[in-house]
């Protein structure tokens, strides 16, 4: 990962999570509303629902040493650990994620089978084969070498583990990208800190080349969509006003812009795109 864009995320990150934290709670990703997205519910509820539906739609049933790809501040890596009485490890290039995760750790009496460092998912830290779970959630959109990424999901899962990801893609390819929609998903990529995301078959030809088997894909927009006019409607509260302004100018972009992924799920352009594969 290039210094910059590392730098660029971990600044996004390390500015914005306290407050994401304060209006929104531990997780830090969609929630869900049912397959066609019209189910009503409760916004934390929401994103607790997708972790269990994804870990249904993957097969999950148990695990016992769990990689958290991009954990946050520990949402999904503590709910696993908790879940599955398992061991996490969450990594992040936010120290100030890092740290807030070890701390909420340690609330929750989880500190003993849990772990949270700064590590390059591009570059991981662990050996070979050291997972039988490895789990990303929205983080596939930040990395700027997606075979890369691949890879090393793939080189760190033990044989008979199971990957299992989720991310913004963009629509599948073709017909070819229109220069309106390059132009839409460029503002994406500059609020945000993405270098740039690729579709779900191409996600798919990657990890058939890595040779993952009972690869299985699907697109979850409809079930993630309404979530980005719930986080318009909740960014504009006088406490959410009063963390912007402290958080400063990335954050407050990154808040007046939540309508380019509104629109872009409107539009069909921005997918939610999920993965799940198993090492032989």
């Amino acid at each position: 990962m290039t210094f910059t864009l590392q730098q660029q995320i971990q600044q996004f990150y390390d500015a914005s999570s306290g407050l994401w934290e304060q209006i929104w709670g531990e997780h830090m990703h969609h929630g869900y509303y049912g397959a066609d997205g019209t189910q009503a519910k409760e916004r934390r509820q929401a994103q607790i629902d997708l972790i269990e539906e994804l870990l249904s739609w993957g097969h999950v049933t148990q695990a016992s040493q769990i990689l958290d790809v991009g954990c946050g501040i520990g949402g999904s890596s503590l709910y696993l650990a908790e879940k599955f009485q398992a061991q996490a490890t969450g990594i992040t290039l936010s120290p100030v994620q890092a740290n807030r995760a070890i701390e909420r750790a340690k609330a929750a009496g989880l500190g003993d089978r849990t772990q949270f460092q700064v590590a390059d998912a591009l570059a991981m830290p662990f050996p070979d084969a050291s997972f039988d779970f490895v789990w990303s959630l929205e983080s596939g959109e930040h990395m700027p070498n997606k075979t890369k990424f691949l890879q090393e999901c793939y080189r760190v899962l033990k044989p008979g583990g199971t990957f299992l990801m989720a991310t913004w893609c963009h629509r599948p390819t073709p017909p070819a990208l229109t220069p309106d929609e390059q132009q839409h998903l460029e503002k994406i990529y500059r609020v945000y800190c993405l270098p740039h995301v690729i579709s779900l078959p191409e996600y798919e030809a990657i990890a058939r080349d890595l040779g993952l088997q009972e690869i299985q894909t699907a697109d979850w927009s409809a079930a993630v969509a309404p979530f980005w006019s719930v986080v318009i409607d909740s960014a504009f509260t006088p406490a959410a006003i009063v963390g912007l302004l402290r958080s400063g100018w990335t954050t407050i972009q990154a808040a007046l812009s939540l309508n380019l992924m509104s629109g872009g799920y409107q539009r069909g352009l921005v997918k939610f795109g999920l993965l799940s594969g198993r090492k032989s």
